[in-house]
Order: C-alpha cells, then sequence, then structure tokens
C-alpha cells in the first residue's frame, strides 16, 4: 500500500483523507524532511481522482508550510511539524519602532501553530509585485499594507479575495477586502480639534508632508481643519533647508523630520510651547520622553495588531476603522 490511502461512503472529502495520509506518513516517520512525495499523476491515477483534487490536498499541505514545489521535479516534504495549521504572508511598507509594536501584537494575539513571513515594498511598486507574484499559492492568508503604491488592485486580484486582509489603508478600487485601516482625514482633523485651544496660540501650522509615504486624506483632513477654524497654514515637502521661526508649530509624520526640526529649535534657541510648537503622528516611547514630552495624533497599534488577529482566526469578512487620539504633551 503506498503513502495516500483512501476509503469510499465515509463522509470525507477525498482531498482531505490525502492530506490525513500525509500527515500519518510525516508522524510515523514513513516520510522524513526532504523527501519526495508522489507526484500528483500518481496518485490521480492509483486512485481514480481528477487532477484538481490531488492538486487542492497539496496546496493545502504547501499553505502550511509542510510541502513545498521545484518546478519540473516534483513535491518535496520541508517540515514534519503537521501541528503548523496555517502560514501568513504579512507585506508591510517598512519598519520602524510603532509598527513593531502592530508587528508584535499580531504574533502575540495569533497563537504559536500559525507561522508569520513578514516582507517589506518600501513603497515600490516592482518590489510590492514581485513579492506578491512569489508568494502566490504558497500561502493560508496575505495580510498586505498597500501604503500609496499605484494600481495594486491589478496584482492583488491574483490571490483568493477571501484570504486577502488590508492593514492600515484601503486604497480605491480596494474597498471590498476585508480590513483594519486608519480614517486619516477624519483622524487628524479630529486630533487638532482637540488641540484648537493650544493650536490658536501659534501664528502658522507649518505640515511637513510627503505625499510618496503620507497618505492624501492627511493632507485633505488637515486642509479641511485649517479651512474650517481659519488657521494660517503651510505646506513643505522638507525641512532640511528650512529655518524655524517664533510662531510657528510644526506638524511631522517621520522621525528623522521630528528630529531635525528638534535640533533646529535648539540651534535658534527658541523654546518648545512657548515660541514653537511641535505635533507628530504616530506615538512611541521615545515621544514620551523626548523634549520632556512631544504631542501625538496616533492610532493603536497595539489594538490594531489584535483585532487583524482575531479577524484572521476567526475568518471575519470585515472592515474595521481602528481609534485614534491626540496626546496631549509639552510640545504644543
Amino acid at each position: 500500500m503506498g503513502i495516500v490511502s483512501l476509503k469510499k461512503n465515509i463522509g470525507v472529502p477525498k482531498y482531505k483523507q490525502i492530506v490525513t495520509s500525509i500527515e500519518d506518513a510525516l508522524t510515523n516517520g514513513t516520510l522524513k524532511k526532504g523527501d519526495q512525495l508522489p507526484s500528483l499523476n500518481k496518485i490521480k491515477n492509483t486512485h481514480k481522482l481528477s487532477r484538481d483534487t490531488v492538486l487542492m490536498a497539496f496546496n493545502e499541505l504547501k499553505n502550511r508550510g509542510i510541502i513545498h514545489s521545484v518546478v519540473g521535479k516534483g513535491y518535496y516534504v520541508s517540515s514534519i511539524d503537521v501541528e503548523v495549521k496555517k502560514k501568513v504572508f504579512l507585506l508591510f511598507d517598512e519598519l520602524n519602532s510603532f509598527k513593531e509594536d502592530l508587528y508584535n501584537s499580531f504574533l502575540e494575539n495569533l497563537g504559536d501553530n500559525i507561522q508569520v513571513d513578514i516582507f517589506f515594498h518600501h513603497f515600490n511598486n516592482d518590489i510590492f509585485n514581485k513579492l506578491i507574484n512569489d508568494s502566490i499559492g504558497n500561502y493560508s492568508y496575505y495580510v498586505i499594507m498597500p501604503a500609496n503604491l499605484n494600481e495594486t488592485q491589478v496584482i492583488l486580484q491574483n490571490l483568493p479575495n477571501d484570504k486577502v486582509y488590508l492593514l492600515d489603508q484601503v486604497p480605491k478600487g480596494l474597498e471590498n477586502y476585508p480590513a483594519i485601516y486608519q480614517d486619516f482625514e477624519n483622524d487628524i482633523q479630529k486630533g487638532l480639534f482637540t488641540g484648537l485651544h493650544a493650536i490658536r496660540k501659534y501664528e502658522k501650522l507649518v505640515l511637513v508632508f510627503s505625499d510618496q509615504k503620507q497618505p492624501k486624506q492627511l493632507l485633505n483632513g488637515f486642509l479641511n481643519f485649517c479651512g474650517n477654524y481659519k488657521i494660517n497654514y503651510e505646506i513643505t515637502k522638507t525641512i532640511y533647508k528650512r529655518t524655524p521661526e517664533k510662531g510657528e508649530l510644526y506638524i511631522v509624520f517621520e522621525d528623522k523630520d521630528l528630529i531635525k526640526i528638534i535640533k533646529k529649535i535648539k540651534e535658534q534657541k527658541l523654546q518648545l510651547a512657548k515660541d514653537i510648537g511641535i505635533i507628530s503622528y504616530n506615538d512611541t516611547l521615545l515621544k514620551e520622553v523626548v523634549s520632556d514630552g512631544i504631542t501625538t495624533i496616533s492610532t493603536d497599534f497595539n489594538f490594531m495588531g489584535k483585532t487583524l488577529a482575531e479577524m484572521i482566526l476567526k475568518n471575519e469578512q470585515t472592515s474595521v476603522i481602528n481609534p485614534s487620539k491626540l496626546l496631549f504633551r509639552k510640545s504644543i
């Protein structure tokens, strides 16, 4: 009798019986890591099955990281750990301290029997497309942080719709996917309104905004706030050639811009919250202590990771807005 054993009229789908047979072979030592499995055609012909039935079984084992395919040669055993039930493809735009909090929260709430492979596209369409293409058929779930890349819906169409979850942003054309995301336009307006009493003491808001990395909704929300409350403002792509002046309140998104503006403020001998102000986006432990505390508008990244894990574990096909708030500190 071969590795694959099937029984009739037991109410278990044939592809599941193939999976169970291979699991049993791994557990009892008949199959070991590195061994080659019987070919699709051999199993198909021996048991008079359709090729799709056998392929469905192999794909489940492949998604769980138990087997892998070698082009032109066949399928081989990757792992004898049959307890690994699912594999998650996690694609971030970049890694920083607050996304590390998100990642750690996600892992903590998923449990031990799910493998997570993390990748980064660095806001590059070519890298994004290659990583997605290389991952097709290898994972149980795909968690994608599309950022503001163009035409991501084209490449995502190659993945199973019910296995894709969007993270942080939901660009136009991707609204049908389940997601846990930030409502950037409303969040920045709500955060600035919460600090309006302090903001009004400054003569001008200076938004440091890069459309390459930052969602356009942040810019829209900022402009709406300034228009609604008659706030004088300026938008700049970089602060590197800029000299901060008394009466300005800077809103920065990148940590490197935060460090640079703090350094420039010290060079100009200006005093935070008296002569000049700073609001940063996305809270970290560092921002709690640097310069006696930097005011931030931030979503809850630990909650985002926890919610994402629960959605996957429960196979929930829904969209959730992650909460955000202004954390008032001494920088304004």
